[in-house]
């Protein structure tokens, strides 16, 4: 019997860095938007930092404005990314740690130690109408606490099975993706909505997506790597190609 089918959500920073690199309108990360939309994908996620590397304001203001499918932003946890996300109401807000010297987000929000932190961000973003969801480990314990503060969403860092696999660690990505497997089922029966992220490729993506509990992937800088050699629409539709075959 088919799974229900897995949303794919296109992180579209990426364009964004590459127009930043130089300045200027080109390439515009809301036409990316546009073309992930008719290849197939359900959701677009943006991440607007604290320097504005990749998104900028702007850009989410033509986001709001121009597309038609739900918008996850992704924000770190400070008044003024909560300023703004409570100004623009997007769909989704996932809250994710932010360092400045990384290059990308790297391993999960630790909301079990940042509890009292967190949680006042959660409670205001879920009380503004903004489904909330917390990317995080595939731990027990960081499931448990976001459940008790009130998360609708968790999704769970791919980055470590991403890593193993594509290195051919066989058993560690099998592992890891046990693990993945295990979370899921847990935060399921919690009540959380299971999503998942970072790292995944072709091919990588059809175990994660074959979990039964998944309802989300997010997916951003190999979807854009693969556009500058295939296109972008192509890229993302042979990647909703492989999320439905892995549901089947």
């Amino acid at each position: 019997m088919a799974l229900p089918p897995v949303r794919l959500g296109v992180n579209i920073d990426h364009v964004a860095t590459i127009r930043n690199a130089r300045g200027g309108e080109h390439p515009d990360p809301v036409r990316a938007a546009r073309q992930a939309s008719e290849a197939g994908a359900d959701g677009i996620t943006a991440h607007l930092r604290e320097d504005r590397r990749h998104i900028t304001d702007g850009d989410i203001d033509r986001l709001m404005e121009e597309i038609d499918l739900p918008l996850n932003l992704e924000m770190a946890t400070t008044p003024e990314m909560l300023d703004i996300a409570l100004r623009h109401r997007p769909h989704a807000c996932c809250l994710v740690p932010e360092k400045r010297e990384e290059r990308t987000t790297e391993g999960g929000l630790d909301v079990a130690a940042g509890h009292n932190h967190i949680a006042p961000y959660v409670r205001q973003l879920s009380d503004a109408g903004i489904r909330v969801s917390l990317f995080i480990e595939p731990d027990p314990v960081q499931i448990a606490v976001a459940e008790a503060m009130g998360a609708a969403v968790v999704e769970l860092h791919t980055g470590a099975y991403c890593e193993a696999a594509l290195r051919g660690d066989v058993d560690e990505a099998q592992h890891l993706l046990e693990r993945l497997s295990l979370a899921s089922t847990i935060a399921h029966d919690r009540g959380l909505e299971v999503h998942a992220g970072h790292g995944l490729t072709y091919d990588t993506v059809t175990p994660v997506a074959a979990i039964p509990e998944l309802v989300e992937l997010n997916i951003g800088h190999f979807l854009m790597g693969e556009a500058i050699f295939r296109g972008l629409r192509e890229a993302v539709s042979t990647m909703c190609g492989l999320i439905a075959d892995a549901r089947s």
